[in-house]
């Protein structure tokens, strides 16, 4: 599990198999993780292999807050040599029934407050920070959650889900749905 340090304390950090990430926090959050879990992201691997040896490595991460950072670096930690399941697309059926226990409990403690699909806002800040981190399973796993909480529904309920406003007319909406037709057939 990464864990937090004192900023600028790296006595106990091991550099040869540890690095820092530091959250974009006012106060930056430090998070000692595993150099091999870090690796998880394209972005972070890129940079530790353009960097000599065992440097003692503190990266920014500019995009993302500490409370993120962690849910991120668990799932990282969790799975650099536990590798997740592909999860089919287009999705097939509910979330829940198509992942790993680990990942379930993951996604639906906090990520979706307690399996309330309207307690999303964490997902959502997981869902960027994987984008921009290049965590692909991550990012697999999170998108297909948003994907099968919006399957079956209306636009209007998608709408009031991630309270989006609607500003099409009554007239542009209808037609989209003809151009779009096609898509509510299949």
């Amino acid at each position: 599990m990464p864990f937090t340090i004192e900023s600028g304390n790296y006595g106990t950090v091991d550099f040869s198999k540890s690095v820092v990430l530091q959250s974009n926090d006012q106060k930056p959050i430090e998070f000692v993780v595993e150099r091999e879990a870090a690796k998880m992201s394209g972005l972070i691997k890129d940079m530790l292999e353009d960097q000599e040896g065992d440097d003692q490595t503190v990266i920014p991460i500019p995009n993302v807050n500490g409370r993120t950072l962690k849910y991120v670096l668990e799932y990282c930690e969790y799975h650099w040599n536990n590798k997740a399941d592909p999860i089919d697309k287009p999705l097939r059926g509910k979330i829940e029934e198509v992942i790993s226990s680990w990942d379930r409990q993951f996604l639906l403690t906090d990520l979706i407050k307690g399996g309330d699909e309207k307690q999303h806002e964490l997902l959502i800040d997981v869902i960027m920070a994987a984008n921009f981190l290049n965590i692909k399973d991550l990012l697999d796993l999170t998108c297909a959650s948003v994907a099968s909480m919006i399957k079956g529904k209306t636009p209007e309920q998608i709408r009031a889900l991630f309270n989006i406003e609607n500003d099409f007319t009554p007239e542009e909406e209808e037609k989209i749905r003809e151009e779009n037709r096609w898509c509510e057939e299949s």
